[in-house]
């Protein structure tokens, strides 16, 4: 009910939010830079933040075209190499350029799109044959497709890795960080060939018992029971995954915002100024950034349940007790395979600590072979996204995955 009750308003939203960006373009137009245009200008300004806040259900695109390579620019097109029903293995491949080091990056299945991770791709794209996971909106999955959890996560993070073949490395991002190791460990102990030659992990949930942030106490504050009663919802039925039972995404988008509620309270007030003084680099970015950030997708209950269960509440990679399939998870069946882990100072999402753990965890990798980057100054997007991840934080990795290839 709560699911359907949602996507009701967003259908009443969407034109009144359409109308009045319309009203606010009028209104710029007309009300000029002259002194009798104030009022004018204000309500634009007002009328186009508000049609921007508006939450939509589709992967906005990764809009690459050309990326550097050497001393020229080459094109980029997106190569499906593998698909399953819940998720694309999504290539960026380039024209003419070959035989650069295969990096799949493991992007977090927690209420936005891939797409979220386009600034952290188009920093690696010219160094790196670069993959990526695209995570389809289970909303638009068939129930015959049937149900996804923890244990898929981590066959698709194995099958993409064998998909792209021997001498791969992966980078997962946030969350997937456990079951890029469990994978890993899994693979390892196998002794398959396309297990990774290497892993980043950045500020990921490794052991949340170490300074725990808000998120991890909220996770704590109650039963696995109440989750699934309170924030598990249906999918309605106007839609291809009708019927499915997911962790709605306007949910999981609603408490991030509430987490940092003045932070973007005030990023809309400073884009009504920008508009207000017709500063067009400023309200650019600042939609952009915006229309990512309200882009979002459900998650499917078992994925979502069993992760608070088992990784936030009853931390079992940390205390040893993680399985997939039945199969012990085991960490230190991984020599080979070099390992870096990023976190960030500022990061109140992953504490600093909560990733560091990996490197204990995987204590039969050579000591010169597990690699630590605490990066000042850094929030959590901080890490993945940005000046200092395009300055400090991804020439260390680069080093890494470039001494392993």
């Amino acid at each position: 009910m709560l699911y359907s009750l949602a996507t009701l308003q967003d259908d009443i939203a969407t034109p009144l939010r359409s109308a009045a960006r319309s009203a606010a373009r009028l209104l710029l137009a007309g009300a000029g830079q002259a002194p009798e245009g104030f009022a004018l200008r204000q309500l634009a300004a007002a009328l186009d933040v508000l049609g921007g806040m508006a939450v939509t259900h589709r992967r906005p695109p990764f809009g690459f075209t050309t990326t550097r390579h050497g001393n020229a620019d080459v094109t980029v097109r997106e190569e499906v190499v593998m698909r399953t029903p819940f998720a694309s293995l999504l290539r960026f491949a380039k024209d003419g350029v070959t035989e650069q080091p295969k990096v799949l990056v493991v992007a977090p299945m927690s209420g936005h799109f891939a797409t979220l991770l386009r600034g952290t791709v188009e920093t690696m794209l010219p160094d790196f044959d670069v993959h990526i996971t695209d995570w389809h909106n289970p909303r638009d999955i068939p129930l015959s497709a049937g149900e996804f959890g923890f244990d898929d996560y981590v066959a698709h993070v194995m099958e993409f890795l064998r998909a792209m073949g021997q001498g791969s490395h992966v980078l997962a991002v946030c969350q997937p960080s456990v079951p890029v190791l469990a994978a890993a460990a899994i693979m390892a102990e196998d002794r398959d060939r396309c297990g990774p030659r290497s892993m980043t992990l950045m500020a990921g949930p490794i052991d949340t018992r170490v300074s725990p942030t808000k998120v991890n106490k909220l996770a704590n504050e109650h039963p696995i029971t109440w989750f699934e009663k309170n924030l598990i919802a249906t999918v309605p039925w106007r839609f291809a995954g009708g019927g499915r039972r997911v962790y709605p995404g306007h949910t999981q988008l609603t408490a991030f915002v509430s987490m940092n509620l003045g932070r973007h309270i005030a990023a809309h007030i400073g884009q009504m100024r920008s508009i207000f003084n017709s500063d067009a680099v400023a309200a650019a970015t600042h939609t952009e950034f915006y229309e990512e950030y309200f882009a979002v997708m459900d998650l499917p209950a078992a994925f979502f349940l069993e992760t608070v269960s088992r990784i936030f509440q009853q931390h079992q990679l940390a205390t040893g007790t993680l399985e997939w399939r039945g199969r012990p998870v085991r960490p230190e069946s991984i020599r080979r395979a070099a390992l870096m882990v990023v976190e960030g100072e500022r990061d109140d999402i992953c504490s600093v600590g909560q990733t560091m753990a990996a490197l204990d965890l995987c204590r039969s990798i050579p000591v010169n072979m597990r690699h630590y980057h605490l990066q000042t100054g850094v929030g959590h997007y901080g890490v993945f996204n940005g000046r200092r991840w395009q300055t400090e934080i991804y020439p260390k990795v680069r080093e890494m995955i470039e001494s392993m290839s």
